[in-house]
């Protein structure tokens, strides 16, 4: 059972450009939720809804947002408008697409023009774009640098103790 959020407002973003990537997206948020880090989870579209999608981005930093999340497939342009729009510290997440298997969707976040960067995980790394916002946030928040100390160590003695 996830433990009750501590931070009143919430910090990560986490964007998806279609509700079909909910599923993909949701272990962002579970691991986000086991730091006890809130978080808004959200469809915004670069494409079909662009005027609300640059609101989002303009306005999240004053709304208390710290870094977000953005996953899309396809043409993946998702993360780069947001981060076109925001100073905040933006993670891309390529989404698995049909015809290319998310390589489109990398491609396009990892190819930004100078001074426009997203940091890009894996193809439906979305626990890993949770953990990379847990990291940035953990420079300003020592409950959550603490709280990521005991996950790396049980991570080390989980490899330790491993048989095979």
């Amino acid at each position: 059972m996830a433990k009750k959020s501590t931070t009143e407002k919430a910090l990560v973003g986490i964007i998806m450009g279609s509700a079909s990537d909910a599923e993909t997206m949701n272990p962002a948020r579970e691991m986000l939720t086991e730091f006890n880090v809130r978080c808004e989870f959200l469809v915004l579209s670069a494409h079909r809804t662009p005027d609300e999608t640059l609101a989002y981005a303009a306005a999240a930093a004053g709304n208390g947002i710290e870094v977000i999340i953005a996953a899309a497939g396809g043409a993946a342009h998702l993360a780069g408008v947001i981060a076109a729009k925001t100073n905040l510290p933006v993670i891309g997440v390529p989404i698995k697409s049909k015809s290319l298997q998310g390589l489109d969707s990398l491609l396009s976040m990892v190819q930004m023009p100078k001074g426009v960067p997203v940091a890009t995980v894996a193809i439906d790394g979305a626990a890993n774009a949770a953990l990379l916002a847990l990291r940035i946030l953990a420079l300003k928040y020592p409950r959550i640098a603490e709280h990521y100390e005991h996950f790396r160590k049980e991570q080390h003695d989980a490899v330790l103790k491993a048989k095979v």
